[in-house]
């Protein structure tokens, strides 16, 4: 079986501080209002809840952005990681219209689009993404998806009706969410 790498999300632990976000900010020095994994806040009246989830590009099994992408710009390597050459990218766009989670980020100064790479230079060192190193809680893991999903399974159907969550088949992301269910 070939590796692929993924996110488990809990959201049970995430109280929306954003640690994770300004992590990866920092880690690829992105430019102002460039964010590869944002924080979603979700409120609900009945029951009274809230519910914080981090988000970045998911490395999915068949990534959108490689399909419509008109410069090649987006490769998948053995581990599962899709990444960007950003110097290929036009700035089309069809990349952040194509993923079901926009992940793809448009910088309107350079005029390209950019994504998270989950750190893949920081893991050819054996080093954790630094989402997952920086989360004072811990509700960021990382993993051969096959092993997180042995530990936890996503309510895929709640996410994508009470969430508004996109329908995961379209892309098959890389990624366990847990703590949502109703």
């Amino acid at each position: 079986m070939v590796k692929q790498y993924g996110f488990l999300i809990n959201t049970k632990d995430c109280y929306g501080c954003r640690t994770c976000s300004m992590a990866c900010k920092s880690e690829n020095v992105t430019p102002p209002g460039v964010l590869w994994r944002r924080v979603r806040e979700f409120n609900h009246d009945s029951p009274n809840t809230q519910a914080f989830i981090t988000m970045s590009c998911n490395h999915c099994d068949d990534p959108q952005c490689l399909k419509v992408c008109p410069a090649d710009t987006y490769t998948k390597r053995a581990d599962g990681i899709v990444v960007q050459d950003h110097e290929k990218c036009i700035g089309c766009q069809m990349c952040i219209m194509a993923c079901p989670y926009h992940a793809p980020v448009f910088d309107p100064a350079e005029g390209k689009t950019s994504k998270c790479n989950m750190c893949a230079e920081r893991l050819d060192e054996e080093l954790l993404p630094r989402c997952v190193e920086s989360c004072p809680t811990g509700a960021i893991e990382f993993g051969e998806i096959s092993e997180l999903r042995k530990k936890h399974t996503t309510n895929w159907e709640v996410l994508e009706k009470r969430y508004k969550m996109p329908d995961h088949t379209i892309s098959n992301p890389n990624i366990v969410i847990i703590g949502m269910e109703d």
